[in-house]
């Protein structure tokens, strides 16, 4: 068995990469800027240099292939232009080189984004899509998109809608080292969220038990931005958050993003950012889990933020997953 992972480079591909070396799967990555090749020099992963754009790089990657764990995109808060040629067409492209490669499983990795505010409750395998945002629109239609690929080419399709996930190697963290983060909007609303070695093993799991589906996940425990940065501060008291009303910091993201697109540079500032922090967007308890036959490893950020301070301690900052070129 061969497992391949796009975007193995990035935040969550990196840690799938991981955990299915150390569980002994044959893994090979799919690798766009091969300047990032090198963040996976420790671990004993092939190597296929391609790009979601390129069909031949595609089909090469998939030979042999059992599973694909997709997690390659644009994952900031952009056009809907930009975001729909990874997301959309070549999350296709891929869907389609895996079909006549024989791959039995394709695992999507989606955004809790494809989901509007929820005023009240939680989100649940029956809550319906409502996307608020260019990313959650973008991420919808990927996924039913690639349904409708997989029903046709007769290849497994398992989607989850993942929530914010953290850890050591996320941008969030990297601020840990300026000693301040800026949250914007004023709102204290559940939100769901998930350490990214949880997220991975989700992710594996949907693909070694061959579940189908979409669904929603996240941790046991729905916790505020107010929460999360407090047990943050809590753990790390050096760390200060700079809070901005929502009135003020829209139109001040929306000319951040207005001049980063006409540098053509990403950014993850723009009004979409601000508008996605405001969102109430819990997640129902052990939804996926308890399909899965597993348990979160940090039940809640409670447990999740201090195991992610402890790989941050200063005599090994590990640099976050950013593209500086």
């Amino acid at each position: 068995m061969i497992a391949l992972v796009t975007g193995a480079t990035g935040f969550i591909g990196y840690e799938v990469a991981r955990q299915l070396v150390e569980a002994g799967v044959a893994t090979r990555a799919l690798v766009r800027r091969q300047h990032r090749a090198p963040l996976l020099n420790p671990f004993d992963v092939e190597l296929v240099s391609g790009d979601l754009g390129d069909s031949d790089s595609l089909r090469r990657a998939c030979e042999g292939v059992d599973t694909v764990y997709h997690l390659a995109a644009r994952a900031t808060f952009e056009s809907e232009v930009r975001l729909r040629s990874t997301i959309v067409a070549g999350s296709a492209r891929l869907l389609e080189a895996a079909a006549d490669a024989g791959v039995r499983m394709v695992v999507f990795s989606s955004s809790l984004l494809v989901y509007g505010d929820q005023p009240t409750g939680v989100i649940t395998a029956a809550t319906p899509v409502a996307p608020a945002v260019a990313y959650g629109r973008i991420k919808i239609e990927a996924e039913r998109y690639l349904a409708e690929l997989a029903a046709d080419r007769d290849i497994g399709l398992a989607i989850v809608r993942l929530p914010h996930v953290y850890g050591a190697r996320d941008l969030m963290f990297a601020q840990l080292y300026r000693r301040w983060s800026m949250l914007p909007g004023l709102r204290a609303d559940a939100y769901a969220h998930l350490h990214v070695s949880d997220a991975a093993r989700l992710l594996i799991a949907m693909g070694t038990q061959g579940w189908t589906g979409a669904s929603p996940a996240g941790d046991q425990t729905n916790a505020s931005w107010d929460e999360f940065f407090g047990i943050l501060r809590h753990y790390y008291p050096g760390h200060h958050v700079l809070r901005t009303p929502g009135v003020i910091a829209a139109p001040v993201a929306g000319l951040v993003g207005t001049v980063t697109r006409m540098l053509s540079k990403p950014s993850m500032v723009t009004r979409d950012t601000v508008h996605a922090a405001e969102l109430r967007l819990p997640v129902q308890p052990d939804l996926l889990w308890s399909q899965l036959g597993l348990q979160p490893r940090y039940p809640s950020v409670r447990e999740g933020i201090p195991a992610s301070l402890d790989e941050l301690v200063a005599y090994r900052w590990r640099h976050p997953v950013r593209d500086r070129t």
